[in-house]
């Protein structure tokens, strides 16, 4: 039954599929979710996480299905992007699909409802678990910079840990905050505008996958002086590999994710934690559909991994599935607990 509804939403336009998934996830009836194995707990970031595996940003962009999601066994989720006005996005369409690369490009543009609505649904539905909120800028913002600290401030009650999404490629510019000086002035004032909360969650940096290694080394270096939590890495890519020249709507302007990502993305990741030396927690994203895939982010250098557009292709029950992998790899290799594999074999990605 669960192959036939996924054959069934992958007949459908993207977006209407999406919208559908959300509106079944709405229906599933509260349940405690299962006990993880003891050897999945991570602790980081001053927080319990059961296993490693969230729900990466974009899939619950207006906070309506955060614990239906921590339900389904996810660890952690994270809620947005969210704008402090709500905007439409850009034009459809906007979300295409590459099966047989396992991939999505996607150009949505920050489509949400804006704080308002997702304040409003977090608090109907308070989180039962880890959600992380992923703050952006409207596109027609005459200051962006102000944007991100409009959403700690708004944010900061409910938010288990904040992620600054400066590398979306669908919002003209909005790449141009990953330069240094730019940069440098964003964080400063984030980090001003926490010091001045009394609640003071985490602040991650996502970055794209698309860096100059100068550029990284800016970064991170820049993370470290404003002492920021941690780095996610990475969004989606504007590059296309010459393996998907041939497939339908490869050329379509966008971010691309899926399993072409695993690689560029788990190199990115394999250079932040040289650069890093454990300073900073690090997520890695981009290709994981798998315990496997999840595994080698992990001895990349991740300490959390996030995933989405492998939910698209194989459904829920692939947490499970991948929970389960991910056992047996740390028997494998004899660890005690998944911490103990963190960066590992960064080396080998950097060959």
């Amino acid at each position: 039954m669960m192959r036939l509804a996924r054959a069934a939403m992958l007949a459908l336009e993207p977006e209407q599929a999406h919208r559908l998934t959300l509106q079944a996830l709405k229906l599933l009836p509260w349940q405690k979710p299962a006990q993880d194995d003891a050897r999945l707990a991570v602790t980081t970031l001053g927080l319990a996480f059961p296993n490693p595996l969230g729900m990466a940003a974009g899939f619950d962009k207006n906070a309506e299905v955060h614990n239906a999601l921590l339900r389904l066994g996810f660890g952690f989720t994270e809620i947005g992007t969210v704008t402090p006005l709500a905007q439409p996005g850009n034009p459809r369409p906007r979300v295409f699909r590459l099966p047989a690369a396992g991939a999505v490009i996607n150009r949505l543009g920050f489509n949400g409802q804006g704080h308002d609505a997702a304040l409003a649904q977090l608090r109907a539905s308070p989180p039962r678990g880890i959600v992380g909120v992923n703050i952006g800028a409207n596109k027609l913002s005459a200051d962006r910079r102000n944007d991100y600290l409009i959403g700690i401030a708004a944010f900061a009650a409910m938010a288990s840990y904040f992620t600054v999404n400066i590398s979306s490629p669908n919002t003209p510019g909005l790449r141009d905050l990953q330069g240094e000086a730019e940069l440098d002035d964003l964080l400063a004032r984030i980090q001003d505008t926490r010091a001045a909360l009394p609640s003071r969650p985490p602040v991650l940096l996502k970055i794209a996958p698309d860096l100059t290694l100068a550029a990284l080394d800016a970064i991170v270096n820049l993370a470290l002086k404003h002492r920021l939590d941690g780095m996610i890495i990475a969004n989606t890519t504007i590059q296309r590999p010459t393996s998907l020249q041939h497939l339908r709507h490869a050329n379509e302007t966008g971010g691309l994710s899926g399993r072409p990502l695993m690689a560029p993305s788990t190199r990115m990741l394999a250079e932040t934690f040289l650069r890093a030396e454990r300073r900073l927690v690090l997520i890695g994203v981009g290709g994981v559909d798998s315990g496997a895939t999840a595994y080698a982010k992990i001895c990349a250098g991740a300490d959390l991994v996030q995933l989405y557009t492998g939910m698209i292709y194989q459904g829920p029950m692939l947490i499970a599935a991948m929970k389960r992998d991910l056992i047996k790899l740390l028997a494998r290799d004899g660890y005690s607990n998944i911490t103990q594999a963190t960066g590992t074999k960064f080396k080998a990605w950097l060959e």
